[in-house]
């Protein structure tokens, strides 16, 4: 069982490298194409490969979910985070940003009460003030910056709470293939139709022209890694359980802070890395007081 565990917490941690270093990957395209194309290609690469897993592995009836608006509410969500992560690291350190989407966890745990039905424990409450104090110092010096766009994580941070809620309600409706697929090919269209949007706009920096063929063997990589590292996540909380590899997920901010520094130069200041402190802090408090589930074994 011991071993089980460990290997489960392996494959987690480099489930969360992988997504950092995907991460790493569309920040190197800040500039050279709109975000919202960036990640509208992503998806269609990821829709097409998953699909043709899905009908390869399950054939037609793995395209029929048995709850079909939970399955477009999970892809909606998952496009909402992309997007607007995809947005923030276009104009942010990427530390920074991945510090201020790990509010995520505590607004899961406010958010399920409501949406959910379940019971919002006094700790809860503590942490996500001790949480928002940390979310003041991350942003204190990058809303003077970059203004409104700051905020951009917060809004991916909350959609992702929204999918990770989807997620739970929509436990045992198929195969961990089939909804890692579904996503996608939900996901996909909204995307392009708001990346067509953003090319109409008047803001010059959403405008899509002829990609060079890099920056569409990046997003066929990215969505590689991705995919990847969803699968990887998912086979590290089979073997270990969701409560014993929650806690890998930070080494998401080491590798991006690494990341941020070595390929584009960026130092966070004492206030992000304090914020970003607190931010995980208030985290892994939420996960040591919550009750644990045993794993799952094999």
């Amino acid at each position: 069982m011991q071993h089980q565990e460990r290997g489960g917490i392996l494959l987690a941690l480099a489930g969360f490298i992988f997504l950092s270093v995907g991460d790493a990957v569309i920040k190197t395209m800040a500039g050279q194409w709109s975000p919202l194309a960036v990640a509208a290609l992503r998806y269609v690469f990821g829709a097409i490969a998953l699909s043709a897993l899905l009908l390869r592995s399950e054939g037609p009836r793995g395209f029929k979910p048995s709850h079909p608006w939970l399955q477009l509410a999970r892809g909606i969500c998952v496009g909402g985070a992309t997007l607007c992560f995809f947005s923030a690291i276009f104009n942010m350190p990427l530390a920074t940003a991945m510090a201020l989407a790990f509010v995520s966890p505590v607004l899961v745990a406010l958010l399920s009460g409501p949406l959910l039905g379940e019971h919002v424990r006094p700790m809860v409450w503590l942490v996500s003030a001790l949480a928002l104090t940390g979310v003041a110092l991350v942003l204190r010096p990058s809303f003077a910056e970059l203004g409104w766009v700051a905020l951009l994580p917060l809004a991916s941070a909350t959609f992702f709470a929204l999918l990770v809620i989807a997620n739970r309600a929509s436990a045992g409706q198929g195969s961990a293939l089939s909804m890692q697929a579904y996503v996608a090919v939900v996901a996909a269209p909204p995307m392009v139709l708001a990346a067509i949007g953003g090319h109409l706009s008047k803001f010059e920096a959403l405008r899509i022209g002829m990609p060079d063929w890099t920056i569409v063997a990046k997003c066929a990589v990215v969505a590689f890694t991705a995919s990847t590292a969803h699968w990887l996540t998912y086979l590290g909380t089979m073997r270990a359980g969701a409560s014993t590899i929650a806690p890998t997920s930070y080494v998401q901010m080491l590798v991006a802070t690494f990341m941020g520094w070595w390929w584009f130069g960026d130092v966070p200041d004492l206030a992000t890395l304090a914020g970003a402190a607190i931010i995980i802090g208030a985290g892994l408090i939420l996960w040591w007081s919550t009750p644990k589930a045993a794993p799952v074994a094999d």
